[in-house]
């Protein structure tokens, strides 16, 4: 597979649950909201047409309210749940035409999930729960507790190898079902709101976990959450879900800039924007009286680090994107964007 090749690719997925789903599909009764669609045939339309690529190394989050259909996806995605139709590509690899046997080993040496609820083996020390997908890989005692023993070293739980779960914190046993999915050596890990159980100090904890094995690991990562700011904090790229479908798909900075319709802005009405947009955003085209040999920062530089610098400085900022000049920003511009003006 090439770098610029997808490692994930969902081409028109659908699925439908009720009976005789694929009549549903094509048809004039798919254009029917939810209620009326259940109320006249008895089908219910779960993931609507969804389509987009996931690049390697990237962490892509899907976010919409309950009952979007962001969960029923993912399960999709590994088929956890049978689409009704569409396709899903892994490294040019159709998932939907491969039988059960590969779909098996896939899962065991290719892909793994992290769910919510931890599902650990209560009777089974960390270290064994660690190694348990190694096990039913058929991977040897010592071998598997070797790879064990490095995973809890990369997931921060040094010490706990031989405690029973019970004995963990929610956000320790987290760190167990991440450990566990990391031990097989995955390309993808898919995680449906595997923090929306913690509290929101040990949540927060996570979701820095999280960033910090994405950069020391690359893994690609399908990342499930209703919550914006989670999203923006793990997220490469976000794809928004309603009823469904897929309403925008955009990194951090792009849904706040430029969100797709009112329902996208509702929802990023409360990110702080100087924490997402760039100085990018700002650059402006300098005025007559702006001076303009001030410091100078680059343009993919988020607003919140840049602040201080030119809060600071008595001159305008030059802007600049890998050798092109976009403009200055100004003490006056981060103020205004704070208060709300931009």
């Amino acid at each position: 597979m090439s770098s610029d090749s997808p490692m994930i690719s969902v081409r028109n997925l659908w699925k439908v649950f009720g009976n005789n789903p694929e009549k549903v599909i094509g048809s004039p009764d798919a254009n029917l909201s939810r209620t009326e669609l259940r109320a006249k045939t008895g089908n219910t339309v779960a993931v609507r047409d969804v389509s987009f690529d996931v690049a390697p190394g990237e962490v892509f989050v899907v976010m919409g309210l309950s009952g979007s259909g962001k969960s029923t996806l993912v399960r999709c995605m590994t088929r956890l749940i049978e689409p009704t139709q569409g396709q899903l590509q892994f490294e040019g690899e159709d998932i939907l035409k491969v039988d059960d046997n590969r779909l098996r080993e896939l899962r065991k040496t290719r892909f793994s999930m992290v769910f919510q609820h931890f599902g650990l083996l209560p009777h089974r020390k960390v270290i064994d729960n660690i190694a348990y997908s190694l096990e039913i890989n058929g991977v040897k005692k010592d071998a598997r507790h070797a790879r064990a023993n490095e995973v809890i070293e990369l997931v921060g739980l040094q010490g706990y190898a031989q405690a029973y779960p019970e004995q963990l914190s929610g956000g320790m046993q987290q760190r167990v079902g991440l450990a566990r999915a990391l031990a097989v050596n995955p390309e993808v890990l898919f995680l449906d709101e595997p923090f929306s159980a913690l509290d929101p100090l040990i949540r927060r904890d996570m979701q820095q976990e999280i960033i910090r094995l994405h950069h020391e690991l690359g893994k690609t990562m399908v990342f499930i959450t209703h919550d914006l700011s989670e999203a923006v904090k793990v997220g490469d790229r976000i794809a928004i879900m309603r009823d469904g479908a897929i309403v925008q798909i955009g990194t951090p900075e792009d849904l706040v800039a430029n969100p797709a319709d009112e329902y996208v802005a509702n929802f990023v009405r409360d990110i702080a924007k100087s924490h997402v947009l760039t100085l990018k955003h700002l650059a402006r085209k300098a005025e007559p009286g702006d001076a303009t040999d001030g410091p100078e920062l680059a343009a993919n530089t988020i607003i919140r680090d840049a602040a201080q610098v030119i809060l600071q400085s008595h001159k305008p900022v030059r802007v600049n994107d890998n050798g092109t000049a976009l403009g200055i920003v100004s003490s006056e511009d981060v103020l205004r964007l704070i208060s709300g003006g931009v």
